[in-house]
């Protein structure tokens, strides 16, 4: 019989890029190595020039990465939730941590440590290559996120984060869209590199218009087009 959540987390790894094509057999063995640790909402995972020990998955819950700047200001890179995985690029290089990780909400992680993973990889080659693509991807991502903070005004930058939040950017629905366990303003505003109060300023203006609809815990946005016009034309 499996361990009690065993199960669980094989479904968890089987959602993500890098193992989805694993037999059984094979992610079991790569959860012989697995350790699970649970945190409170707030509690700090890792910080940022930590050494690296290896890559976590977050089996429940939503962890928020940053970077905080020499003049204490914290830039928010992403959010990431169930079924996620992060820390690859210390899996590989051993080197420190490149940002800080913070339990959104009650969470419950599996980590796999370098020294057990790399190992794996030897034996399976093909994680490696895909390994490569997600890192890559990352990479392009990052390279977005400073163009856009660079190169757009708040608006379209905040259009764009709330798309994606929603998981329709690029191809805005012509309903409604929640945004679940939506970032608070100070959140919004630390992912935008802008204060809380610019941040509030244009969600008022677009709830005015009838572009969304704020309520405590959630953004529902109504006119998910007319957002996507805003980001299409800066």
């Amino acid at each position: 019989m499996p361990a009690p959540g065993l199960t669980a987390r094989r479904h968890v790894l089987r959602q993500h890029y890098l193992f989805r094509d694993l037999t059984e057999a094979e992610l079991d063995e790569l959860l012989t190595h697995a350790r699970m640790t649970r945190f409170r909402a707030g509690d700090t995972i890792c910080l940022r020039g930590a050494p690296g020990a290896g890559m976590m998955a977050i089996l429940s819950g939503e962890v928020t990465i940053s970077v905080t700047g020499a003049d204490g200001r914290q830039i928010i890179l992403t959010r990431l939730g169930e079924g996620e995985i992060f820390g690859e690029i210390a899996l590989l290089d051993g080197g420190e941590r490149t940002a800080d990780v913070v339990a959104a909400v009650d969470t419950e992680l599996m980590t796999i440590d370098r020294r057990n993973f790399l190992p794996y990889l030897e034996r399976h080659p093909p994680i490696s290559i895909k390994l490569l693509v997600a890192l890559c991807a990352k990479l392009r991502r990052t390279t977005e996120q400073v163009e856009d903070l660079a190169l757009m005004d708040l608006a379209p930058r905040l259009a764009k984060r709330l798309l994606t939040l929603a998981g329709i950017a690029g191809e805005p629905p012509l309903g409604a869209a929640k945004i679940e366990s939506a970032p608070t303003q100070g959140e919004l505003a630390a992912m935008m590199g802008t204060s809380r109060e610019s941040i509030n300023r244009q969600l008022s203006a677009w709830q005015r218009d009838g572009l969304l609809r704020l309520s405590p815990g959630s953004i529902v946005i109504e006119k998910a087009e007319a957002l996507q016009r805003i980001v299409d034309r800066a």
